[in-house]
């Protein structure tokens, strides 16, 4: 692997021109092919296998067009303290509006609250429903306009109004702005870090072009493998954040072959060789993660972690080809001010790997050893010692601290939050609030009854029976009418429970309803029915999703102990790697749970409505932070094996792994826990949720399990930590990700790539 990669490296550093214009061809190629292909399709979401999907399955068979229904916005009404809306001034604004919310060109039908039975019973709240002939992600800013014009007049006549709904909902602010913010604050840390603009550019350059590269075969693909409008953002997010780590890393020990001396050709050979190697194995361990989204059953995110998949795997092709191409260009360019006032690294004393290796371990100083080990120092170094000195404590420490703040995510509940988890602010809140009031809180989740009486010799009969008992369930506030297809066999109603949609006690409801479903349809002679509507599916949704969580962790872990083996060849480490993410996987959870559940420092965060935590976030967060720890911890642990394998001991492996990957992987980790806590900032209290959670997860398991515990569990382990069993080692494919075989390599080819390969004017 090393070899292939190093003579790759070497390759694209030596073919710049054909690789830069290759990657610039399939850009281009792709480009026009997205800009021609047909948009992306906003299909149904889908999720098979739970009840509420085949009830929904059965209303589209049995009442035709139902399922392509538009989408609908709530006009809520409520009369002025002491009034109703009954009153002769109020309700003649209300059949105003009404009217004038009928003229609209993409409007369909307005149900009349007076003759809908749409007031509540003290007279206080009124709603109309205006139905459309387009899907809510078709509804023009124009009918939006017109919704909130036509309720102007309501409000000048004193009612308050407010609108909600699937139509009202435009998506969100726009698009791309926190990708702006997260390379902004790449660019500060990543020109901290090298203290070279040249240096933190290319890592965001190669990023973008892989992004870039990405989005557009995603938008190429999206009608041919029926991908939604959102499956790219997951793509992007990450495409962009493991394209910059792994220029990163390239970057980074280019850098450092050329302090040893290596003349610009050679140095990016050996950068893609080692640090390419890390990234390859890295970068796979990504993959295994939203591959591994499959195992959920969930579609649509199967859909997304395979284009995320394929996003990473772009992001390793680019890191590998594009990054030793430009380097190519401008050699000196990333160096320090230093570095190139000394002639590029060339003058620099130079002394084999092996030599280096083997005086370090004998513990031999030599001239050079005197005069740099001041400069070898670093923060990183410093740290590894102190944890060297002191492992059981910090250990100790580190294990206490990530289980104390894992222990909430025990009483973790999944839902997934509507309008009432937004700020008191938006106007689809207050709807929400004032509906609660006027109705009662089951108002905004009622549940969708659908009766199959084909069976059923009577099946109004039926149909009423099965009304009937449900009405007399305990929790359930009221039955609608239940309203037949065209052929008579089918029925659906409303039940409204006497709860909110995301209480604790609707979720019960549903489950009583559903154990005594044997007894009521036993009842019917042949009728059944099921439960279904939004409430009924974010019940089922979660109960699914909680129920895939464990396999899905067993299934990635696992693969990314057996992948870590191959690199590592180690019993020990895979294991740690494993345990340590699980730890700051959990304590992220816990933490999402104390804020956005129980509602501590709430306030401090923005979220004005606590309650259960979205049913994907869980999904979500072990995905995406096992993949990003994965990479810290490969970049991290692959120098140790490094310079373990190049002959120092085990703890001075340690070291001088800290030494050469501290700063980067803080750079990372700083980058990514900085982007995810630009979006704690938004309004939507999803997106806070998800960046919150991302950002505390980055945070535990970078400086907390890569920068204590890590260390410290490979000081107490000593030369036990490189353990594996001869039949194993037998048995294991040699990957030789520390780039054993470099060493070896010919003195005349580590010296071939002089002058002539580097391009006039790059020793600037």
């Amino acid at each position: 692997m090393a070899t292939f990669l190093y003579r790759l490296g070497r390759l694209a550093f030596r073919r710049r021109w054909y690789a830069a214009l290759l990657w610039v061809a399939v850009l281009a190629c792709v480009g026009l092919t997205a800009l021609r292909a047909p948009g992306a399709s906003d299909q149904e979401f889908s999720m098979p296998g739970i009840e509420s999907q085949k009830a929904f399955d059965l209303m589209e068979q049995r009442f035709p067009g139902t399922a392509a229904d538009g989408a609908t916005a709530r006009v809520v009404f409520v009369a002025p303290d002491g009034q109703k809306v009954t009153a002769t001034d109020n309700k003649q604004a209300i059949e105003r509006t009404v009217t004038e919310l009928g003229d609209g060109s993409q409007v369909s039908t307005v149900a009349d609250p007076f003759k809908s039975a749409a007031v509540s019973k003290d007279g206080s709240t009124a709603y109309a429903t205006v139905t459309y002939k387009v899907a809510s992600a078709d509804v023009t800013d124009a009918s939006r306009t017109a919704v909130e014009q036509a309720t102007d007049q309501a409000r000048d006549a004193g009612l308050k109004v407010e609108t909600g709904g699937s139509a009202m909902d435009s998506g969100g602010g726009p698009g791309g702005v926190a990708e702006i913010i997260g390379i902004s604050i790449a660019a500060v840390v990543l020109l901290i870090t090298f203290g070279s603009l040249a240096a933190a550019g290319l890592p965001l350059l190669t990023a973008v072009l892989g992004v870039g590269l990405s989005m557009f075969t995603i938008l190429t693909l999206s009608d041919a493998l029926g991908l939604s409008t959102s499956t790219g953002t997951l793509a992007m997010m990450l495409g962009l954040a493991v394209g910059i780590d792994y220029a990163l890393f390239v970057v980074s020990r280019y850098r450092e072959e050329r302090a040893e001396g290596h003349a610009a050709q050679e140095a990016a050979g050996l950068a893609v060789g080692t640090a390419g190697s890390a990234v390859v194995f890295a970068g796979l361990t990504v993959v295994i993660a939203l591959a591994g989204l499959s195992v959920v059953g969930i579609p649509m995110l199967t859909k997304m972690g395979l284009a995320a998949a394929g996003a990473v795997v772009v992001a390793v092709l680019v890191a590998l080809t594009v990054v030793p191409a430009l380097l190519g260009f401008w050699p000196n360019a990333v160096l320090s001010g230093a570095a190139r006032r000394q002639g590029g690294g060339r003058g620099w004393a130079r002394r084999p790997r092996k030599a280096r290796a083997a005086s370090q371990a004998l513990d031999v100083p030599t001239d050079a050893d005197d005069d740099a080990q001041d400069k070898r120092d670093n923060h990183g170094t410093r740290w590894a010692r102190f944890v060297l000195r002191r492992p059981l404590p910090v250990l100790l420490l580190s294990v206490v601290g990530l289980g104390a703040l894992a222990l909430p995510a025990t009483q973790l509940q999944l839902g997934m939050p509507g309008d009432e988890a937004k700020p008191t602010s938006t106007t689809e809140r207050r709807a929400y609030d004032d509906l609660a009031e006027g109705f009662g809180p089951g108002f905004n989740g009622p549940l969708t009854i659908v009766v199959d009486a084909k069976g059923a010799a009577d099946a109004k009969a039926a149909v009423s029976t099965i009304s009937e008992r449900i009405d007399g369930t305990q929790g359930v506030v009221s039955v609608s009418k239940a309203r037949f297809n065209d052929a008579g066999d089918t029925a659906v109603f409303t039940a409204t429970p006497s709860t909110s949609p995301t209480d604790e006690k609707t979720k019960t409801l549903v489950k009583t309803i559903r154990d005594e479903r044997p007894a009521t349809q036993a009842a019917t002679d042949g009728a059944s029915f099921e439960v279904t509507g939004t409430t009924a599916l974010n019940i089922d949704m979660s109960e699914k999703v909680q129920a895939a969580l464990i396999p899905y962790l067993v299934v990635i872990v696992s693969l990314a102990v057996v992948l870590l083996l191959v690199v590592f060849r180690s019993v020990f480490v895979p294991l740690k790697a494993a345990l340590g993410f699980l730890l700051s996987v959990l304590a992220a959870l816990g933490v999402v749970v104390v804020v956005f559940q129980q509602g501590h420092a709430a306030s401090l965060l923005g979220v004005e409505q606590t309650g259960p935590i979205m049913s994907m976030m869980p999904i979500f967060l072990v995905g995406i932070v096992f993949g990003l720890a994965m990479d810290y911890e490969v970049f991290l642990v692959s120098r140790m094996r490094e310079s373990y394998v190049h002959g120092e001991t085990a703890r001075q492996a340690v070291v001088s792994g800290f030494r050469h990957s501290a700063r980067v992987v803080v750079a990372a980790a700083l980058i990514m826990i900085a982007v995810f806590a630009g979006f704690v900032g938004e309004d939507d209290s999803m997106i806070k949720m998800i960046g919150f959670g991302m950002a505390s997860a980055v945070l535990f398991d970078a400086f907390v399990v890569r920068m204590a515990l890590v260390p410290a569990v490979l000081a107490l382990l000593g030369d036990r930590a490189w353990w594996l069993p001869k039949w194993l080692d037998r048995i294991l494919p040699r990957i030789d990700v520390e780039g054993e075989a470099l060493t070896r390599q010919p003195t005349a080819l580590v010296d071939q790539d002089s002058a002539p390969d580097e391009p006039a004017g790059a020793r600037v």
